[in-house]
């Protein structure tokens, strides 16, 4: 598609600019629908049903790019089956000082310390309320102009699934209350929420995941979601989005409470704040915050695969950390992973990768025998059984 091949021509322009200038540039230009539309329907054995959602394929946008909600449609209309906004935390908050965003070309990765620079759930809220409306107006116009009772892929405003990341606020003293206005403020407009307990850019954030602390978190949450007043779409789903930086013990008690608490999914995982070769050998290595890109995958695909296993493939998984590649997002899906996401590779790529990343995909399915990414969610983690 000679429209998505010719945004190859402005990225690198947008390396010559400072990192979080180019992300700014980026959104504006998805929020004002300054970048390609796919027009092309993706291969069919990407299509795949997940929390009786229907996704058109399971390559998804990770939370950190459009984290206030300005661009949802223009990214959704890049191809992307899903888009995930966030984190948005209740008060408006700055985050850390700039700058805060380290390009790691070389090792195709980037070092982030963002610190959950929000407007605000009010300010999103605003804006997807608005966004809600608009996208319901299409799709009425279109079902009516349309004949035929195909169910359509997408969520609760149209085509494409938008997710809600929440977060919490950095001089917050009561996380779950934050975290409880998010959900009370937001949830009517997410086809999915996240809790965002994994983020290495707030203090104290990550001592969320420990077993008593996420388990009291999660009640508390799902309490909130289910004293609310839902259609007969239901309540959307609940996921906690978990560290790369995990010891075996802390994924025990992680999967035990997924488990006891029936939560909907696990993203797995966020930005690490490892240091391994041959990221070290780059001078923006000592910078402080979160690793994401190339030199995350294995760690992330490796942890992606032990939960697939302590949750015997009942929950949910995101895959998400370093994929470049339809390659990559199908050793995901291998691993566990009934979705994927990416974001550092997206920002390097542009919007040309993510036709790329499907058409890849699509032939890796096909050429290991599988119709659908259904059939090989977890075919790594299956065990042979014996012959008697």
């Amino acid at each position: 598609m000679k429209q998505l091949s010719a945004t190859k021509l402005v990225n690198p322009f947008f390396a010559l600019l400072d990192p979080e200038v180019a992300h700014r540039l980026g959104v504006s230009a998805a929020a004002r629908g300054w970048v390609p539309r796919e027009k092309r329907p993706d291969p069919s054995n990407l299509g795949l049903d997940v929390w009786g959602r229907k996704f058109s394929n399971p390559v998804g946008l990770a939370a950190g790019f459009d984290k206030n909600a300005e661009a949802v449609d223009g990214l959704l209309g890049l191809g992307f089956g899903f888009v995930e906004i966030g984190s948005v935390t209740p008060v408006p908050q700055e985050g850390n000082p700039k700058p805060r965003i380290f390009r790691l070309r070389e090792e195709g990765a980037i070092i982030n310390r963002c610190g959950f620079n929000s407007e605000g759930i009010v300010a999103v809220a605003k804006r997807l309320g608005a966004q809600h409306g608009k996208r319901k107006l299409d799709e009425t116009t279109s079902s009516s102009s349309s004949s035929g009772e195909e169910v359509k892929p997408g969520g609760k405003a149209g085509p494409g699934i938008l997710g809600v990341n929440l977060g919490k606020n950095k001089t917050s003293e009561d996380a779950s209350a934050d975290y409880v206005q998010g959900v009370h403020t937001l949830s009517q407009y997410a086809d999915y929420l996240v809790i965002n307990v994994s983020s290495p850019n707030t203090p104290g954030l990550r001592m969320l995941q420990g077993r008593k602390q996420l388990k009291d978190l999660v009640k508390r949450v799902q309490a909130a979601r289910d004293e609310m007043q839902w259609g007969e779409e239901g309540s959307p789903p609940l996921l906690v989005k978990i560290a790369p930086d995990l010891s075996k013990e802390d994924l025990e008690d992680i999967a035990a409470v997924a488990l006891a608490l029936r939560l909907d999914g696990l993203i797995i995982s966020n930005t690490t704040v490892s240091r391994s070769d041959p990221v070290t050998t780059n001078p923006a290595a000592s910078e402080a915050g979160g690793l994401s890109g190339k030199p995350l995958f294995n760690i992330s695909t490796s942890l992606l695969k032990e939960m697939y296993i302590l949750t015997r493939g009942k929950i949910p998984l995101i895959g998400c950390g370093g994929i470049s590649s339809g390659e990559d997002a199908y050793k995901k899906i291998r691993a566990g992973a009934s979705l994927v996401q990416l974001y550092t590779a997206f920002a390097y790529g542009g919007p040309a990768l993510i036709p790329q990343i499907k058409a890849e995909l699509s032939e890796c399915l096909e050429r290991d025998g599988f119709k659908s990414v259904s059939e090989a969610v977890g075919a790594d983690c299956r065990v042979a059984t014996p012959k008697v």
